[in-house]
This record gives C-alpha cells, sequence and structure tokens, in this order.
C-alpha cells in the first residue's frame, strides 16, 4: 500500500491532532511535523491526551500511526567542533525523543549536522559520540539520518559518511531517511534510483531505511545547493520520482513530501498526492492550485 503525505503544522492549542486534521485535508495516510519551530528552542508541553485522541482518529481513518514522523529542528548540530554548541546539541535532542515519547512516535528524522571547518572526521566523530549518549538516554525512538546534499560542511552527503556515523553507532536505534533532492544535488542520479538502492543495500542495508522524502529539485545533479521543487517541475522529473515512490522495496516505508507553497502562499500537497495516486504527470498543476 502507498503510505503518502507531506509535512504539516504543529501548534500549542491543537498538537498533533490538527496535524492529523491537515494531513486528512491532504488526502493524506501519514504525515510528518516539528514539534517546535525548528529554528528555536521555545517548546509548549504535550497534551497525552490529544496524542491518545489522534491515535483513535488515525484507526478510524485507517491511518498507522506508527509510520508518522517527527523531524528534529535544524539547531541541532551534533556535528559541531565547538563543545558547548555540541553539548547543547546533545541536551536539546534529548529533550525532542522525550517529547516524541510523549507524542508515541517511533521515528525522528535528524540532518547529521555540519562541521564547520572542524573536518569530516572530527565532525562524523562528534554525531557518533553525540548519539551513542542519545540511544542509551532513549530506547523508545528511532533517530533517521537524513541524506544531505552536501552544501557547506554538511555531514552525510554520501553513502560512506552516513555508514561511518551507522557503524560508528552500532545501534538498531540508528536508521535512515532517504531525500531525493538531497540525492540528487549531492550526486546522485534519480533516474538510476534502483542503481542506488543496490549500492545502499551493499553498503548499509535497506532494512535501514524507515522514511523517504519525496521532492523533486531545482539544481542540476551534483550542484550541493539544497532547493526543494513540486512534484515533476524540477530536474529529478515525475517519472523519476513515481519510480521512488513506488519502488517495491520501499513499498512499506512512508513518503514524505517536503515541496513548497506555490508562490509562498498556497499548499501544494493535497494535489500533489492526487498526482501520485493517479501517476500522471498535470503540467498546469501549479496553475490550479494558484487557483483553488
Amino acid at each position: 500500500m502507498l503510505i503518502i503525505g507531506s509535512h504539516v503544522g504543529f501548534n500549542k492549542d491543537s498538537q498533533v491532532l490538527g496535524s492529523l486534521d491537515e494531513a486528512l485535508k491532504y488526502g493524506a495516510n501519514t504525515f510528518m511535523f516539528y514539534t517546535g519551530a525548528p529554528q528555536n528552542t521555545r517548546r509548549c508541553e504535550i497534551n497525552e491526551d490529544l496524542v491518545l485522541e489522534c491515535i483513535d482518529k488515525c484507526k478510524n481513518n485507517n491511518i498507522d500511526y506508527s509510520k508518522v514522523i517527527v523531524h528534529a529542528p535544524y539547531i541541532i548540530n551534533l556535528a559541531s567542533p565547538d563543545t558547548d554548541k555540541w553539548e547543547f546539541a546533545v541536551n536539546f535532542l534529548k529533550g525532542e525523543v522525550d517529547r516524541c515519547s510523549k507524542l508515541k512516535i517511533k521515528n525522528m528524522v535528524l540532518h547529521p549536522g555540519s562541521h564547520t571547518g572542524g573536518g569530516i572526521d572530527l565532525g562524523i566523530d562528534n554525531i557518533i559520540k553525540g548519539l551513542k549518549i542519545i540511544v542509551e538516554y532513549n530506547s523508545d525512538v528511532r533517530i533517521l539520518l537524513e541524506t544531505m546534499a552536501g552544501k557547506g560542511t554538511e555531514v552525510g552527503r554520501d553513502l560512506s559518511e552516513i555508514k561511518r556515523i551507522i557503524d560508528g553507532v552500532n545501534s538498531d536505534q540508528i536508521g535512515v531517511c532517504l531525500d531525493t533532492c538531497h540525492l540528487n544535488d549531492s550526486g546522485v542520479s534519480i533516474d538510476k534510483f534502483d542503481e542506488y538502492l543496490d549500492l545502499f543495500d551493499k553498503e548499509i542495508g535497506i532494512n535501514k531505511i524507515y522514511c523517504v522524502h519525496v521532492n523533486d529539485s531545482k539544481n542540476e545533479v551534483n550542484s550541493h545547493k539544497d532547493r526543494h521543487e513540486n512534484i515533476g517541475f524540477g530536474t529529478i522529473g515525475f517519472d523519476n520520482l513515481i519510480n521512488v515512490i513506488y519502488n517495491k522495496r520501499l513499498e512499506d516505508i512512508p513518503k514524505i513530501l517536503e515541496t513548497p507553497y506555490v508562490d509562498k502562499e498556497f499548499a501544494p500537497y493535497k494535489y500533489e498526492i492526487e498526482m501520485i495516486r493517479n501517476k500522471v504527470f498535470d503540467d498546469e498543476l501549479l496553475n490550479k492550485i494558484k487557483q483553488s
């Protein structure tokens, strides 16, 4: 079964129940959210009654709550060579996994981090050290390392870097989130996605993939820029993304759209999900979204 959704909002009043309601408006059967603004530390208390209400509503709508994803905030940088910033990242991530536990969420996507000039080896060592603390601290939540575009000093730009982190932590609580835009921008040709999966399976194991972010890209392959585009309107193309979404080896894994709002105003997810379900590209989609 296709498990498809998008990034949705989360506010202090309706919390995850409101996130679910937004996802249902899009015709989704999963969703991803931040538990607070990704750029700051302000967080509301988790209302566990709303969590239980959300889980019941998911069951009534044939949504597997175990496939719902939380995304860690951008301000967490486990690769930092700065001791104070690294300690902040570890402590704040502890708080985020605690929030996931209260939300009964099993999988949290995390950007591995940026070494900010400290070098890739130090960056990877710091990520491993930090993740070892996290998996020992909380055994409920799996951390999914997101594949990155390789912008600036980002860590996680290729399989070898992801593999080094996974091998270093050596825990079942570490998995991977593939991002199609990031893969393209890091140098992976999505028209050869099956070859990439073969290599991933050999180096890491497909069983480590728990989420896929499905995004087209504004950039050519190997650009290292990380600029998302709406499905079918970028350099990856609709047919290549459909091959990712419906790939048999990723059948039971949630696919999450993080495509940009049209004209920074109109959410595209309902229309993109419908187009994906139909498997037919609509080159007038963006105009239709503006007129809706």
